[in-house]
């Protein structure tokens, strides 16, 4: 409707200044014949008709282009609005869709954060349990081996000592007994040996 009264209005400033012109025209042409006389009042009675003329004309073939003109405009202007207003309100849905996928995601990815700390933390006591367990059975292995290597090494001293004993005790018999001595023991083992077979 606004725009019905401006076309209009645009209709009637387009008339009246082509009016303007045609009577500026006239004047100056008025003015080039001369000062000297002004004219007949008939002669600006048919340059007011003339100009009458003109107008009818123009409004008479004018009025419909023009009019058509601004209907147009004024559709493409309200479809060019209608659009815009559509445009608008489907951006400022999407715009909502992206800062809720945002939120959305916020809470996803702290939620994310979340289950890794906990799975962490789980994954942590595991492994601690774990060391805990493998310390233990360390221990158990080194005290064992410890165990071992001392029976082994008290074993090896024994034995040591024995050798030690029996060569310091042969000695000490070699020392104290004769040739004649030594003659009767062997002479005895042979007796020993002949009697078991």
């Amino acid at each position: 409707m606004k725009i019905k009264r401006i076309s209009k209005g645009l209709l009637k400033a387009a008339l009246m200044h082509a009016g303007f012109m045609v009577l500026s025209a006239g004047m100056a042409l008025a003015a080039e014949e001369g000062g000297e006389h002004s004219g007949s009042p008939m002669d600006w009675v048919w340059k007011f008709l003339n100009f009458g003329i003109l107008v009818f004309i123009l409004v008479k073939f004018l009025n419909k282009p023009l009019k058509d003109y601004f209907r147009d405009r004024k559709a493409l202007i309200e479809q060019s609005i209608k659009e815009a207003q559509e445009a608008k309100e489907l951006a400022q849905k999407a715009l909502a869709e992206i800062e809720e996928r945002l939120r959305l995601k916020d809470r996803e990815i702290e939620s994310i954060i979340a289950s890794a700390r906990t799975s962490g933390e789980r994954e942590k006591l595991r492994l601690v349990e774990e060391g805990e367990k493998l310390r233990v059975k360390i221990l158990e292995q080194a005290k064992s081996n410890i165990e071992y290597e001392m029976k082994r090494a008290k074993d090896a001293i024994r034995a040591e000592a024995v050798d030690a004993a029996l060569q310091l005790a042969e000695e000490k018999i070699k020392a104290k007994i004769t040739g004649d001595e030594q003659d009767k023991l062997l002479q005895e083992s042979l007796r020993l040996l002949e009697a078991k077979n």
